[in-house]
């Protein structure tokens, strides 16, 4: 695993994955930085490098009345001050070729959200800051076509491109991840698993997402075993109340349990 992918990221000895992980959305500075804080100790005592994930504002929801975030500028620099804070790189999600500007600012990666992996101008926006391209596979795309998707980065320049696995559509309201396409898109860059919103129930007719938080431990350990190089794991510490995805969140206090257990199974998988 190169970890230069992510130039500030913390290097460690161990061949540990890494993990990109924290809130949906930035509700506000004090969650932000009590998230970060309570996953750094995890990380640091086991040795995985870490990138804290916030989204500064979520632009696709299922309804208008839906939250969407606290104002780009004001979360923006919630995630920057995380970083400065405890020395962690960070990444959010961007909608629009201006997000990409603006956020590349303040953040280290600049993540492509599913829906919109095949956005041309978005991924290229994305890839000219010369920031890391971290794309997630479109839950419409195979395995394969994520190869063009990287090509978009690099043959922009910029070589520092990562594939996340979020699943699959499978009917209307469920997602599946094919875990045969974890080798086919490591050939084209480091693949990550979205663990949690791999886990989602979309398209409720409430409008509001639901999801299946009981298997991400389940998940995350078929991801390890797989081969992954990183895991994408969402996490609050109130998720009933959480603003955005808490019905497939982790619950932040079984934070430590599963990353022990994940850096166990990897140390058995590396040796194979």
């Amino acid at each position: 695993m190169n970890l230069s992918l992510i130039p500030q990221i913390k290097h460690t000895d161990s061949n540990n994955f890494f993990l990109l992980s924290g809130p949906c959305a930035i509700e506000g500075e004090d969650m932000a930085m009590r998230i970060a804080e309570h996953i750094i100790t995890t990380t640091d005592e086991l040795k995985i490098p870490y990138v804290f994930k916030g989204s500064f504002k979520k632009a696709n929801r299922s309804r208008l009345d839906s939250f969407t975030g606290i104002g780009d500028e004001k979360a923006l620099k919630i995630l920057r001050k995380v970083s400065e804070t405890f020395k962690v790189p960070t990444v959010t999600d961007i909608h629009t070729e201006q997000d990409a500007v603006m956020a590349a600012e303040y953040v280290d990666v600049l993540q492509i959200p599913a829906f919109l992996a095949r956005q041309t101008d978005l991924v290229v926006a994305a890839a000219e800051t010369g920031k890391t391209v971290n794309i997630k596979k479109g839950q419409f795309m195979s395995p394969e076509s994520m190869k063009h998707a990287v090509n978009k980065v690099t043959e922009t320049g910029n070589q520092q491109a990562m594939i996340t696995d979020r699943g699959t559509m499978f009917g209307y309201q469920d997602m599946i991840v094919d875990f045969r396409g974890v080798p086919t898109m490591k050939q084209y860059a480091p693949v990550v698993l979205d663990v949690t919103h791999s886990l989602q129930q979309p398209n409720q007719t409430s409008g509001v997402t639901g999801g299946r938080p009981a298997l991400i431990g389940t998940m995350a350990r078929a991801g390890v075993a797989a081969g992954v190089d990183g895991l994408f794991i969402e996490t609050h510490f109130d998720c009933a109340n959480a603003k955005s995805d808490g019905a497939n969140m982790l619950d932040l206090g079984l934070m430590k349990k599963l990353l022990t257990d994940l850096v166990a199974l990897r140390a058995v998988v590396n040796e194979f």
